[in-house]
């Protein structure tokens, strides 16, 4: 039976209307669940209609957009500012379908295709939704490039800016033709003649493909959410090896891998498509057949693989180890660099994690700490502020501060007064650049250390906030002491602190006292860390502001820290993350 698609669009969060198509349920009743497509690259929503069919699921909904820069979406065709976009894209979707068409999020699940499959997983990564399931058709882990060399070429392109200088060059065209991807003549004939397909693909977005992908597939573990993957057996296109090593990985409990003999790339679209069509069919229902349940993740830090991961940082590398070597080489550039850069001298004073150290990165200007070190002391200082580490900060403060508006937003739409309190501030900068924008009512700032308590207070004078802001010396963990300020705030913030703990215990009697504090119907913004690409070179070369020892994290994944927020009362209702995956910033209302 074919089903007739509503159209319809849905906002960005930059402002784009993205184009989507809703396939309503065939019947009546309040048992309502859905099924969202993603589409592969330089498609659209159309081409999921004989998806849709294929499937024979009347009583679900079904949702398909066209991701921006294809189709019937704006943009520039094949073109995204970053991955990340793409990513946050998909979560806005899914936050549209739930408040538009009255679903919740695990009501929900997900069949995504080639490079809408690498979109959905880094979305279940980053974002950790509580979906029922997630099934993978040839998800585009590793493009194959047949021109020699050509990764590392267009990132050497981009690398100098030639992308931006030439615009030809920041565009590739698709060599993929319709009959590589499929068996079907009528698939093969439909692709050939329609003007929705976009060959083109922005250079940043087929490297950031490449990227996410890589750092999927390390960190698959994080992913515990039901996942099934349909393979072709002649894929011309993706290979096959980084989609099994993904699938044996991940963390889910429920996975299951069906590999298609003869298949071409387009799985879901090929001339005896009825067979991963079925595989999914199944799989999902056999998700819906239970509760949903989520596994608990808040003892993860005295068992688990991140507990695992921090425990083996901390063991010394056996002496004379190229490893050992290496490392030992880095902390003595660290410490020839911090004879001439200031952000490195300060670091190594302050602790890498420092609140100096921070205001220091957020302020992002590059100094030589000596006349004589001269340019060479600000090229050295200027590669240390641009670590990626330093460049996903820089973000997590416009993400902070956005996320912040959002909630001052809020508050003042249901009448309430904005009162911001920080119970970890540093310095306060990125707190006192909010509050000014966002004209809060009310700002305190707390922190444990005397030094950041006094160039907090100098902040405050310097801005002429005496009548609005304070800052006081408190312990961030004492729940008692941050459930007695006054007046009671409306927004807390909790940036940078968590991630700097690997006790759950000492987080969850935090947020004790920050729901305690909190008004009711009052924010949460809190941050979280649960990637980084240099965990083990910070672990083995940089030091803490905790008694100077090496500063080696144990990573939380986003659905960790968000069973840690809702365990305490709170609701996260919304999600900023960079495109590398490092750093996200969450807003939640206190329940």
């Amino acid at each position: 039976m074919i089903r007739v698609a509503e159209e319809h669009t849905f906002t960005a969060i930059d402002g784009a209307e993205i184009f989507y198509r809703h396939w309503p349920s065939q019947q009546q009743g309040n048992n309502k669940r859905a099924i969202i497509l993603f589409h592969r690259g330089h498609e659209h929503s159309g081409r999921q209609q004989d998806v849709v069919d294929g499937l024979n699921m009347p009583e679900y909904d079904c949702f398909a957009w066209d991701a921006r820069g294809l189709g019937k979406s704006p943009g520039v065709r094949g073109y995204a500012e970053n991955f990340g976009v793409l990513v946050k894209d998909a979560d806005v979707f899914a936050r549209h379908i739930c408040s538009k068409h009255g679903f919740e999020m695990e009501d929900i699940s997900v069949i995504a295709q080639s490079v809408g499959g690498v979109i959905a997983a880094a979305w279940v990564h980053d974002y950790a939704p509580n979906i029922r399931s997630l099934v993978l058709a040839s998800p585009a882990l590793k493009v194959k490039l047949y021109v020699p060399f050509a990764r590392a070429s267009l990132a050497l392109m981009q690398a100098l800016g030639l992308t931006k200088l030439v615009p030809a060059l920041a565009f590739v065209n698709s060599y993929v033709k319709a009959k590589w991807l499929t068996h079907d003549e009528t698939r093969i004939a439909s692709y050939d003649n329609d003007p929705l397909i976009t060959r083109p693909i922005a250079v940043n977005i087929l490297l950031e493909l490449y990227d996410t992908a890589e750092r999927l597939v390390k960190d698959a573990a994080a992913i515990t959410t039901p996942t099934q993957f349909l393979v072709s057996g002649s894929d011309w296109v993706v290979h096959q090896q980084p989609v099994k090593d993904l699938y044996e990985k991940l963390g889910a409990s429920s996975k299951e891998y069906h590999e298609f003999e003869g298949f071409f790339h387009d799985t879901l679209g090929e001339k005896d498509r009825h067979l991963p069509l079925a595989k999914a069919r199944e799989f999902i229902e056999k998700q819906f057949s239970t509760a949903f349940a989520e596994p608990s993740l808040t003892n993860a830090d005295l068992s688990g693989y991140t507990f695992d991961e921090a425990e083996q940082l901390k063991k010394p590398l056996p002496t004379f180890s190229l490893k050992n070597l290496y490392f030992a080489a880095t902390r003595a550039n660290i410490r020839f660099g911090s004879n001439m850069s200031h952000g490195l001298k300060l670091s190594v004073d302050t602790g890498f994690d420092s609140g100096s150290t921070l205001d220091y990165v957020y302020e992002n200007k590059a100094r030589s700490r000596t006349f004589v070190g001269g340019a060479l002391g600000e090229i050295i200082d200027r590669t240390y502020l641009n670590a990626i580490g330093w460049r996903g900060i820089r973000v997590r403060k416009i993400h902070n501060e956005a996320m912040l508006a959002k909630a001052a937003a809020l508050l003042r739409a249901a009448q309430k007064p904005v009162r911001m309190m920080d119970i970890a501030a540093g310095h306060g900068r990125y707190v006192l650049d909010a509050a000014l924008a966002v004209k809060a009512d009310h700002v305190l700032m707390r922190d444990y250390s005397e030094l950041n308590v006094t160039a907090g207070r100098a902040m405050i004078k310097q801005h002429s906030l005496e009548n609005t802001a304070q800052f006081e010396l408190a312990d961030a963990f004492d729940a008692a002491s941050i459930a007695a300020v006054t007046p009671k705030p409306t927004l807390a913030i909790v940036s940078g602190l968590y991630e700097l703990f690997p006790e759950n215990s000492l987080i969850q009697t935090s947020l004790k006292g920050v729901h305690a504090a909190l008004e009711d119907d009052g924010y949460l913004v809190y941050t979280n860390q649960p990637w980084h690409p240099q965990l083990e070179l910070i672990a083995r070369t940089l030091t803490s502001h905790r008694q100077n020892k090496a500063w080696v994290m144990r990573r939380r994944t986003q659905r960790e820290m968000d069973q840690l927020v809702a365990a305490a009362g709170f609701e996260k209702i919304d999600q900023l993350t960079d495109t590398w995956g490092i750093f996200s910033v969450s807003l939640a209302k206190r329940r």
